[in-house]
């Protein structure tokens, strides 16, 4: 384990997460427009549903694997290398269809870039998590993975407008996106797996035979309760952040009366506060400790939500003002948790005596995923039976758009908050997780 990872290895540790994040736009919004026509958009719906539970389920195995893996590149980069690959086959093939798409097309096309994303994800999230010991080095190193992912995601949004605007189709303009993040993959990933060493698990943990399956790692697990507080609290934020996120563009364009070049400009405020912010976040919690200043973030969202029903339409300078601050909340959620993370699995080593780092971001990603599904299956459903119709929208209907686009996030992040507050491992009590991790380290001959 590294006890400090230098600049250099950051930035070349960060650098793929620009390549991971440009297709999340198209993938996350164009596929519908691109698929329906030709499928249907019932059929097209139901399929792309169909690949995301196999994204979900894939997680935990993918998690144990990399964690068991032996072999001359390590535990986490023959996975990342093999899942680039494969991913950039299917993301090719799926923002570039054919004229007439089959439903096996998409499905076998949107398999096979979930199941190459997975492949890279675990593993990446889960050897940032130990490229230090550090308990403030880790929130630089989540802080750079993020905020360069970020600015991944603003850069496709500003490709694809670009792109239209020059006379190109949305269709091409997508396509065209697809090429960039597979050149820049094929750049970054291969200095990524010559650059950052990848720590045999031996280092970390005294176990002789390490538990090998899922029920076997789950059931360490059950003991561990700051693991369950935290991703108790992340995916109970991550519901709260969903809802808003489903609600965004017919809240501007119903409740607000944005035009798309407005509701274009809000969204990118609202990204650039949050890779704005990442800097704030990760200084602050050198002083007063990483979870407490993520609940401070969380409390200024919720803040910031409050006020949201009381705007009316036109009023985007203030809408813009909720922007800024809900972005700058982002930015915290992105940076301070996973480096949370990093700690629990320093603690279920020591706990335990078993390396647990990819299996316990698994089961971190299946929560992300989960927590964005139901907030898109609750808030839509809800929205419909309490008489919002974007078709036809009234009064009382606009008014239930406004009390569940900003209420029922500060509810539910408010239950994140009370969870979080008193989280037991500080950066005290990681220092002796450390120490212990250390001289199990040095007995054992490893380097930490």
């Amino acid at each position: 384990m590294i006890t400090g990872a230098t600049g250099r290895v950051m930035f070349f540790y960060a650098a793929p997460a620009f390549a991971l994040a440009l297709p999340t736009i198209p993938v996350y919004l164009h596929l519908p427009a691109l698929y329906a026509p030709e499928i249907g958009l019932a059929a097209t719906g139901v399929l792309l549903l169909v690949a995301r539970l196999f994204d979900t389920i894939t997680d935990p195995f993918v998690g144990l694997l990399s964690d068991r893996t032996r072999g001359i590149l390590g535990r986490r980069k023959p996975w990342i290398a093999g899942g680039a690959m494969v991913a950039g086959l299917g993301l090719f093939y799926l923002l570039n269809p054919p004229d007439t798409p089959s439903a096996s097309y998409l499905l076998a096309n949107s398999i096979l870039l979930y199941g190459g994303w997975t492949m890279v994800a675990v593993p990446y999230l889960a050897w940032g998590a130990e490229l230090s010991a550090d308990y403030n080095k880790r929130t630089e190193v989540v802080a750079w993975r993020e905020g360069t992912g970020l600015i991944g995601i603003v850069t496709a949004g500003i490709l694809i407008a670009a792109a239209v605007h020059l006379g190109f189709s949305e269709r091409e303009a997508v396509g065209g996106l697809a090429w960039c993040a597979i050149a820049v993959g094929a750049v970054t990933i291969p200095v990524l797996l010559w650059a950052v060493p990848d720590p045999p698990a031996s280092v970390f943990c005294n176990r002789k035979k390490p538990a090998n399956t899922i029920k076997a790692m789950l059931a360490g697990l059950i003991r561990n309760r700051p693991f369950h507080r935290l991703l108790g609290a992340w995916f109970v934020n991550g519901l709260a952040n969903s809802i808003p996120a489903a609600l965004f563009l017919m809240y501007l364009e119903h409740r607000m009366g944005a035009t798309e070049t407005v509701r274009a400009s809000l969204i990118l405020l609202y990204f650039l506060s949050a890779i704005a912010a990442i800097p704030l976040w990760s200084a602050l919690s050198r002083k007063q400790g990483k979870h407490r200043v993520w609940c401070w973030a969380m409390l200024s969202a919720c803040l910031a939500f409050v006020g949201v029903p009381l705007l009316g339409p036109g009023d985007f300078v203030l809408f813009a003002f909720v922007c800024v601050v809900t972005g700058m909340a982002l930015g915290a959620d992105l940076a301070l948790p996973p480096a949370i993370q990093a700690d629990v699995v320093d603690y279920e080593t020591m706990r335990t005596g078993d390396a647990k780092a990819g299996f316990q971001f698994a089961l971190w990603s299946m929560a992300t995923k989960l927590a964005l599904a139901l907030g898109v299956g609750v808030a839509l459903p809800l929205l419909g039976a309490l008489g919002f119709d974007p078709s036809a929208p009234t009064p009382g209907g606009l008014q239930s758009l406004a009390v569940i686009y900003a209420f029922a996030p500060v509810v539910i992040k408010t239950f994140a908050i009370m969870i979080m507050w008193r989280f037991p491992l500080t950066a005290k009590k990681h220092e002796i997780i450390r120490q212990r991790l250390l001289r199990r380290a040095e007995t054992r001959g490893g380097v930490v």
